[in-house]
């Protein structure tokens, strides 16, 4: 079965931000460049995940804990992204915590996924570790 990838507005990130797509989550996804930070790493997957970005994803999960495919859903109508707070996980960082509550519907019936999701800092780049669901 091919998944059909969703469209990302190009006005507007969907992660939550209010930022034009190109000058945030964008940047990453599309353009190759490197978040700085945990929240913005969290911020980008969230947008693959919109847009079903499998590969970056996966370059973007932990080595230790990376399955070796990600089950994207076709199904998945993402809503909205909120993030609660986001400690450590800066420039100087090598850890980082950011927990998120994101909106889904699936066959018109509403989800959410809150997590808190432990990010680690490797050779300069910042990974996805894993996540506890609340």
């Amino acid at each position: 079965m091919t998944i059909k990838k969703p469209q990302v507005d190009s006005a507007v990130c969907p992660c939550g931000s209010e930022a034009n797509y190109s000058r945030c989550c964008g940047r990453y996804l599309v353009c190759g460049e490197t978040p700085q930070t945990a929240e913005q790493l969290m911020r980008s997957r969230y947008c693959a995940f919109v847009a079903c970005d499998e590969p970056y994803l996966l370059a973007t999960w932990h080595p230790g804990t990376r399955p070796s495919k990600v089950s994207l859903e076709g199904k998945h109508r993402w809503l909205g992204l909120s993030v609660r707070t986001a400690e450590l996980g800066g420039a100087s960082d090598l850890t980082g915590t950011v927990e998120f509550v994101a909106r889904f519907k699936v066959d018109g019936k509403g989800h959410r996924l809150h997590e808190i999701s432990q990010f680690e800092k490797i050779d300069g780049r910042w990974y996805y570790l894993e996540g506890q669901h609340l």
